[in-house]
């Protein structure tokens, strides 16, 4: 059979292997980086395509010498193709949580401001009790964790919520208090009971767009009585596009490690979770850390699943186990039903 496939009522079928193919070329409109996301050769991969054409009797990709692109046909069948790789996805999941709890791959999804200060826990309590389970972790920011939750590349979330996306079930871990990192010459630095309304009048420096702690962040300050301009929830500041509408902010980071050296230096203040301030505080003799009076303001801290996810009751069990390793950090941990 030259074009490949299987046959069915007389008829060639498509292949996985072509659908995937195609997938990564209508995702990618790159052969090179479409076989370099899948693992194939790039030869294999244009065979594929071109093999799936075949059988399909359309065309799908338009080529040139610069670029690819989607034929209209090659655009209405991608979407097909994604949907049976997802539903083939979740077929192989279902029969991997039949076969044994707690076994195979779990593919945790972990936002940039948690993963380095709950990993080790996590890390810990999957090699102590789950030893049989492959926890492969991807740190990304929220947006695309939730877009790898919602089409099946990852199985896991953890990450600050509410999230409000239909289809998703949180499992609620802890809430833990933002302290005020400052330098040591600042006036709050060290201090106790600090009220909200100080963050009014402070410079405060913010991690890039796109991170939730930034959006956390920003929310504080409107509830402390910071005026913002503009709409939605993470307004734009200088730096990068020029002065836009929102908190005036003229440095911001990529990570918490970097906007704690710049409160170092010097360049203003600002807030972290409790779980960040000892791995992020003392490496560095020139900080403060400042408490805010109560309530503080906090973040609540999730895992999130797919709502009928076949290995759902494996994670509300791995969440009751993880409450229970993380109770000697500085958080409080929060019951199933909170």
């Amino acid at each position: 059979m030259a074009a490949g496939g299987t046959r069915a009522n007389g008829r060639r079928q498509p292949t996985l292997a072509q659908l995937r193919a195609f997938a990564a070329v209508a995702e990618h409109l790159h052969f090179r980086d479409a076989a370099a996301a899948i693992g194939m050769s790039q030869p294999a991969l244009s065979g594929a395509v071109s093999a799936l054409e075949e059988v399909l009797g359309v065309t799908l990709l338009e080529r040139t010498t610069r670029k690819v692109l989607l034929s209209p046909a090659g655009e209405r069948l991608a979407v097909r193709a994604k949907a049976v790789l997802e539903e083939v996805g979740a077929l192989m999941e279902e029969a991997e949580a039949v076969r044994a709890p707690f076994t195979g791959a779990l593919r945790l999804g972990v936002i940039p401001t948690v993963a380095p200060y709950l990993l080790p826990a996590v890390l810990n309590l999957v090699h102590d009790r789950y030893p049989h389970l492959d926890l492969q972790v991807h740190e990304e920011q929220t947006a695309n964790l939730l877009d790898g939750l919602t089409t099946g590349r990852l199985d896991l979330l953890l990450l600050a919520v509410p999230l409000g996306v239909p289809g998703v079930v949180e499992l609620p871990l802890f809430d833990e208090d933002f302290v005020l990192v400052t330098p040591l010459d600042h006036w709050l630095g060290g201090r106790e009971g600090i009220p909200r309304q100080a963050l009014r009048e402070l410079n405060l420096l913010l991690l890039d767009e796109g991170h939730c702690l930034r959006d956390q962040a920003l929310d504080i300050c409107r509830e402390a009585g910071r005026g913002i301009s503009g709409a939605g929830r993470s307004p734009s500041v200088e730096g990068g596009g020029g002065r836009r509408e929102g908190v005036p902010v003229t440095t911001t980071a990529a990570g918490l490690s970097t906007l704690v050296q710049l409160v170092a230096g010097g360049l203003g203040v600002t807030l972290l979770p409790r779980t960040a301030v000892e791995v992020e505080t003392t490496r560095n003799g020139r900080l403060l850390t400042g408490y805010f009076a109560d309530p503080a303001p906090t973040r609540r801290v999730a895992f999130a699943m797919r709502a009928g996810a076949a290995r759902g009751p494996e994670y509300e069990e791995l969440a009751a186990s993880l409450r229970e390793a993380l109770r000697p950090l500085p958080v409080r941990v929060l019951g199933p039903g909170d």
